[in-house]
C-alpha cells in the first residue's frame, strides 16, 4: 500500500482511468439503443417498453450482482472454486426460473396492468421485450463469478476486455437488427443487450481459463487454505444480495408509480434516456468505489490524498453535467444524438436538472463505501440501501398520490433525495472509521 507521501494524485490517476474507463464503456450502452430506439416507428412506446424491461430485469439480476465479490473474497483454492462455482450455478438457476414464473402471460399481465397499471401498449411490447432477456440474469452472474478470479489474479485488464466483447457484440446486433429487420424498437434493445451479455459471459470463462487450469491443478499457491463449506458460502453473500436487491428494486417501484402519474407514456419514455445520460457521469463516480478500497492502506494512510482527489473529481463531474443540463448542449444531446422529438426533448430538460448533484454524491458514496469495506464495517452500507429505496418511495408516494407531480419530475426528485440520504447515513460510521484509525497528514 502507498503511504500518504507516495500516493501522489497522477498514481491516483493512473489507478483510477482503466477503471473508469470500464464503466464508462457499460454506460455508452443505454444511450446507444436508446438512440437507435428514438429513431424508429412509435419511439415514446418502445423507449417505454425498454425502460420497463430493463427495469424488471435488473430486479430479477439483483441476486447475482455481487457474485463478482463473493468470487474475488472466496476462491483461494479447488475446494472454494467448485463450492463456490456450484453455488453461483444454484443461483443462476432460480434467478432463471424466476424469470420464466415472471413472464408467464397470466403473471405478467397481472402484475403490469393490474398493479402496476401500465398502459397496454407498452405492456404488450414489454412482455416481448421480456423474453428476449431471459438469458440475462443468468449470463451476468456467470460472467461476474469469472470476472472476480481474474481481479483475484491481477488480470483485471481482461475485465476491460470483456466488457469491449460485450459492447461490440450489442452494437453490431442493434445495427444489424435496427437496419435489416422490421422489428420494434424495444425488441432491437432488448436482443442487442442479450446477446452483449452472453457474448462477455463466454469471454470471460475464455479469459479465465488458464487461471482455473491452474486452480484445479493446485500449481498456484495459495498463504491460506480455505475449508469453507456452503453454509458459509450463503451467510456470507446473503446480505450482498440483499443490498442489491433493495438497491435495484427501487426502479420498478418508480416505473409503478409513473404509471399512474401525469403524463405516464412521456416520463417512461424519457427516463431511461435521462437515466443513461447521468448515468455515464455517475459510473465514474462508482468505479472510484475499487480505487478507495485498494489505495486507502491498512492504517488509513491513504486517505488525505484520496479524499482530495474525491473532492475534485466529484466537482468536476458536477460542473460538466451542469454544462451541458443547463446550456443548449441538452437540447443536442437530447434531440440531435439521443433522437428525441424536440416535444420530449422539452420535457426531458427539468428533470435532467434536478440531477445534476447525482454525479457528486456518487463519488462521495463511493469514498464512503470504500472507507467502511476495508474497515470491514458492511452493515451500515446495507442499512444506508434502505434509507435509499425508503426515500425515493416516500417521495415517489407523496410526489404523484398527494401533490400529482409529473412522473418524470417525481422519479429525478425522488433519485437525488435518495441519494442524499444514503450518503448522510453514512455519514457518522464513516467519520467514526476514519477516526478510529491513524491518519498519517502530509
Amino acid at each position: 500500500m502507498h503511504s500518504s507521501e507516495e500516493l501522489t494524485f497522477k498514481k491516483i490517476f493512473l489507478f483510477w482511468i482503466p477503471l473508469s474507463a470500464t464503466w464508462l464503456m457499460m454506460a455508452a450502452e443505454g444511450p446507444f439503443l436508446s438512440a437507435i430506439i428514438a429513431r424508429m416507428i412509435n419511439p415514446e412506446f418502445n423507449l417505454a417498453a425498454f425502460g420497463v424491461s430493463i427495469s424488471f430485469a435488473m430486479i430479477v439480476e439483483a441476486p447475482v450482482i455481487l457474485l463478482m465479490s463473493a468470487s474475488t473474497a472466496l476462491v483461494k483454492d479447488i475446494q472454494s472454486y467448485i463450492k463456490l462455482r456450484n453455488f453461483t450455478f444454484v443461483l443462476n438457476l432460480c434467478v432463471t426460473v424466476i424469470m420464466l414464473l415472471f413472464i408467464t402471460p397470466s403473471i405478467f399481465y397481472f402484475i403490469t396492468i393490474n398493479l402496476i397499471e401500465l398502459p397496454v401498449e407498452v405492456v404488450k411490447l414489454t412482455h416481448i421485450a421480456m423474453i428476449l432477456l431471459i438469458p440475462w440474469p443468468a449470463a451476468i452472474g456467470y460472467r461476474r463469478f469469472y470476472q472476480g478470479i481474474l481481479i483475484r489474479h491481477n488480470l483485471t485488464r481482461r475485465v476491460a476486455y470483456g466488457t469491449i466483447v460485450r459492447l461490440s457484440s450489442m452494437a453490431l446486433t442493434g445495427l444489424a437488427l435496427h437496419f435489416f429487420t422490421k422489428v420494434d424498437g424495444s425488441v432491437v434493445g432488448a436482443g442487442a443487450l442479450a446477446t452483449g451479455v452472453t457474448c462477455e459471459a463466454a469471454a470471460s470463462r475464455i479469459m479465465a481459463w488458464k487461471i482455473v487450469k491452474k486452480i484445479k491443478s493446485g500449481k498456484i499457491p495459495y498463504t491460506e487454505k480455505s475449508d469453507i463449506s456452503y453454509n458459509q458460502i450463503f451467510k456470507f453473500y446473503l446480505p450482498l444480495a440483499l443490498t442489491s436487491l433493495v438497491s435495484l428494486g427501487a426502479q420498478p417501484m418508480v416505473t409503478f408509480f409513473i404509471g399512474q402519474s401525469r403524463m405516464a407514456i412521456e416520463s417512461l419514455a424519457v427516463l431511461p434516456v435521462i437515466n443513461s445520460f447521468v448515468f455515464i457521469f455517475r459510473s465514474v463516480g462508482i468505479s472510484f468505489q475499487e480505487v478507495g478500497i485498494a489505495l486507502i492502506g491498512k492504517n488509513k494512510e491513504g486517505y488525505l490524498p484520496l479524499r482530495n482527489f474525491a473532492i475534485k473529481l466529484g466537482i468536476a463531474l458536477v460542473s460538466f453535467m451542469g454544462i451541458i443540463a443547463l446550456t443548449p448542449l441538452a437540447n443536442v444531446w437530447f434531440h440531435n444524438i439521443s433522437g428525441l422529438s424536440i416535444e420530449l426533448t422539452d420535457f426531458a430538460r427539468f428533470p435532467l436538472i434536478l440531477m445534476i448533484l447525482m454525479p457528486g454524491l456518487a463519488v462521495l458514496l463511493s469514498f464512503e463505501t470504500a472507507v467502511l469495506v476495508e474497515s470491514k464495517n458492511t452493515k451500515p452500507i446495507t442499512f444506508s440501501t434502505v434509507v435509499e429505496f425508503v426515500t425515493i418511495v416516500v417521495i415517489m408516494f407523496l410526489s404523484i398520490k398527494i401533490f400529482n407531480w409529473v412522473g418524470a419530475v417525481a422519479a429525478s426528485f425522488g433519485f437525488m433525495a435518495g441519494m442524499v440520504g444514503a450518503n448522510t447515513y453514512l455519514l457518522p460510521p464513516f467519520i467514526s472509521s476514519i477516526n478510529n484509525r491513524q491518519i498519517k497528514k502530509k
